[in-house]
C-alpha cells in the first residue's frame, strides 16, 4: 500500500480500517511497516505500507495496481531495474554444499540432529536449488527473485522430482546427505577424498553401528 504523505503511521497505528471487508479473527504486526492478518472467511492478507518517497530505497517485484487515486502517479508502483549481482562460480556452490555435507554428518553423530538437519537439508539444499537455477532451463513459470525455492516444482520438475531423496527429515540426515552427494557427483567434479569421508560419516550414522563418534565437526 502506498500512502499520502504523512498517513503511513496512522494506517499503520490503527488497522481499523482492515476490517472494513470482514471482520478478522487474527492479525498481527510482522514488522515496522506492516502486518499479516485472517480474515474470518478464511482470507489471508499480508501486507506493508509505504509512502512514495521511501519507494525508491525499497526492493520489490513487479506489482499490480488494485486501485488509486487520479493524482497518483502509477510510475511509482513500476519497480526500478534491478542489476542482478555476480552470480557465485559453479565451484563455489559446490564447495559449499560439500562442506555443508561433512559438517553436518559430522553433527549427527555426535547426536546433534537439529543442527545437522539445517546443515544437509537445508544450507547444502539451498546450494543445490543454486545450481539448478543456474544451469537449467527452466520449462515453465516465472522465477521469483527473492525466493529461487518458489514454483520450483514448476519451472524444474526433473530436479524437483529429486527433492524428496534430500529432504528426508530430522532422522534422515545421513541418506538425504547421500543423495545430495549422489546429486553433486552427476553435476561437477567432487573432490573424491572429501566425497569418501561424506560417505564414510553416513556409513557411521548406520542403525546397527554402535557407539558414539568423536570428530570435531
Amino acid at each position: 500500500m502506498i500512502a499520502r504523505s504523512g498517513y503511513k503511521a496512522a494506517l499503520i497505528g490503527d488497522r481499523g480500517w482492515l476490517q472494513a471487508p470482514a471482520s478478522l479473527v487474527y492479525q498481527f504486526a510482522n514488522t515496522p511497516d506492516g502486518a499479516k492478518a485472517l480474515y474470518e472467511d478464511g482470507v489471508f492478507v499480508e501486507y506493508a505500507v509505504f509512502e512514495a518517497d521511501e519507494l525508491s530505497g525499497i526492493a520489490f517485484a513487479d506489482s499490480r495496481v488494485v486501485w488509486a487515486s487520479a493524482e497518483f502517479d502509477r510510475a511509482l508502483a513500476v519497480p526500478a531495474e534491478r542489476r542482478p549481482g555476480e552470480a557465485p562460480p559453479l565451484e563455489w556452490l559446490i564447495g559449499e554444499a560439500l562442506t555443508n555435507l561433512y559438517v553436518g554428518m559430522g553433527r549427527f553423530l555426535r547426536g546433534e540432529k537439529l543442527s545437522a538437519y539445517r546443515f544437509i537439508q537445508q544450507y547444502a539444499l539451498d546450494r543445490v536449488i543454486d545450481i539448478v537455477c543456474r544451469n537449467d532451463k527452466p520449462a515453465a513459470g516465472s522465477a521469483d527473485p527473492f525466493a529461487p525455492d518458489r514454483r520450483f516444482e514448476q519451472r524444474y520438475p526433473v530436479a524437483a522430482h529429486e527433492l524428496a531423496a534430500m529432504i528426508q527429515g530430522y532422522e534422515r540426515s545421513p541418506a538425504s546427505a547421500l543423495a545430495i552427494l549422489a546429486f553433486l557427483e552427476r553435476r561437477a567434479a567432487v573432490n573424491p577424498a572429501l566425497a569418501n569421508v561424506i560417505r564414510a560419516r553416513c556409513a557411521a550414522a548406520s542403525p546397527d553401528r554402535h557407539g558414539p563418534d568423536r570428530s570435531e565437526e
